[in-house]
Order: structure tokens, then sequence, then C-alpha cells
């Protein structure tokens, strides 16, 4: 039994999240599908995070194990092929020990999230990042961003169906970057709460609006109430960048 690590590319918008779904298709099962057409293994593939409906990836890391003898090249153009025709690509392919784990051995993760400032439709970026019709104060969502840095009880910003035993998480990174008519905000944590960006980006685009001050994003922090959340951002801009290894 050989445990090889894969990096994952994929547009989310068909899936309804990484994790199997008994009711639409997802990324777990289109790349196990196709470990299963070129093995005939009923192999499982372990991710480094459970992205949502939506929510795409650029670097997603993942492990499988397979008994069959491949080379890691192989491996990979084997399975992109059969990945035909899902918006699915293994990029990197690598033998790993059997103690490396691709969620529990990740010592960080990175999500960036993707707005678009402009009053037309989105064409060919439609479910690719999250159009807001007017200009965002990026100062001012800066401010507020600073507010959630560092260790805190979270449960405002997560989601009423997280499955995580605390909401006590250290945010190490949350920055706003405007470039003309977009911004992006780069998350970066050793593990997020179930819709902790998407709430924090909802929260900082009120902000940005001058709908709320910068103060407002830590007094609903220090509320630790989910109903006192402004908004929770659309999963359309929001990618796994990559994950992070000892």
């Amino acid at each position: 039994m050989t445990r090889f690590a894969l990096t994952i590319e994929y547009d989310g918008r068909p899936f309804m999240g990484w994790q199997h779904q008994a009711h639409g298709p997802s990324v777990q099962q289109a790349i196990e599908e196709a470990a299963h057409a070129i093995t005939g293994e009923n192999a499982l593939v372990h991710a480094a995070g459970r992205t949502d409906a939506g929510v795409h990836a650029l670097g997603m890391r993942a492990h499988i194990e397979i008994t069959r003898d491949f080379a890691p090249f192989r491996l990979m153009e084997a399975l992109n092929a059969k990945l035909r025709p899902h918006p699915v690509a293994i990029l990197d392919c690598a033998v790993v020990p059997d103690d490396w784990h691709a969620r529990f051995s990740c010592v960080a993760r990175h999500y960036e999230y993707r707005m678009v400032m402009r009053r037309a439709p989105l064409t060919w970026e439609r479910g690719l990042a999250w159009r807001i019709p007017q200009p965002l104060d990026v100062a001012a969502m800066q401010a507020g961003a600073a507010h959630l840095v560092g260790r805190h009880d979270f449960t405002t910003y997560r989601s009423a169906h997280c499955q995580s035993d605390s909401a006590l998480k250290t945010l190490d990174r949350l920055d706003v970057v405007g470039d003309g008519d977009r911004i992006s905000v780069f998350a970066s944590a050793r593990s997020f709460l179930h819709h902790q960006v998407r709430s924090m980006v909802g929260c900082l685009s009120l902000v940005g609006q001058g709908k709320w001050s910068p103060d407002d994003i830590a007094r609903v922090l220090e509320a630790r109430d989910r109903a006192q959340l402004g908004y929770n951002a659309p999963p359309d801009g929001l990618y796994f960048l990559r994950a992070d290894y000892p």
C-alpha cells in the first residue's frame, strides 16, 4: 500500500462541495471514481479542508492510498485522464510516509476571497467572484479586519451547523487588498470554523459600504452570538489557496 499526496485544483460551481453528498456530485466523489476506474480499488481521498458547494480550490492538498504499483507522475496523468470532463485537475502527486495525513498533518490553511465592484453583471466570472455594485472603502475594511486577527471566540462568525468542538480559533492573517475594481481578502489560520471566512468577508463588506463602522466588527465578535452576524458572503468568490505542512 502506497500513500500519495495530491495537489488539486477545481472549479466548485458544478459540485455540492468537497465531501460526499447524497443530493449531488462532490469533488471527493469525482476523484475516488477516477481512482477506482484506474485501479479497481475503493480508495478514499482525504483532504486538508472540506469546501462548501460553489467554493473553489487552487491548491487543495489530499492523500489517497493505492495497492497497485504506480509512479507518481503516471498516477497523476491517469487520474487527470479519468477526471475529464469534470473541472478538476491533479497538479502534483508525490509519495509520502504512511503517517502523513492531508488533514491532521496540516499546520496552516490559506484562503482568498475575491470581489468585483461593478454595476454590470459578471459574465465569464459569474460564480467565480462576488459582484458588489458599489465601490467599497478598502481602508475601512482593513481597519475592521485588524480586530479579527489573533485568538478569539468566533461564535458569531461560525455557521450554526459547524461541528467544531470549540469556537476558539487563532486567525494569523486577514488582509484586505484592493486593485482597481477588485478586492481580495486573504485569510490564514491553522484551521477555520464552518463559514468563518465567508462570515468575516460578509461583515467586512458592510464596513466597506459604510453600513458598519470598523469597530462594529469587534462588537459582534465580542457578542459571541450568531444572530449578531451582519451578512454571510456567498461561496462564489472563495478559493482554497494552499495548505502548509512541517
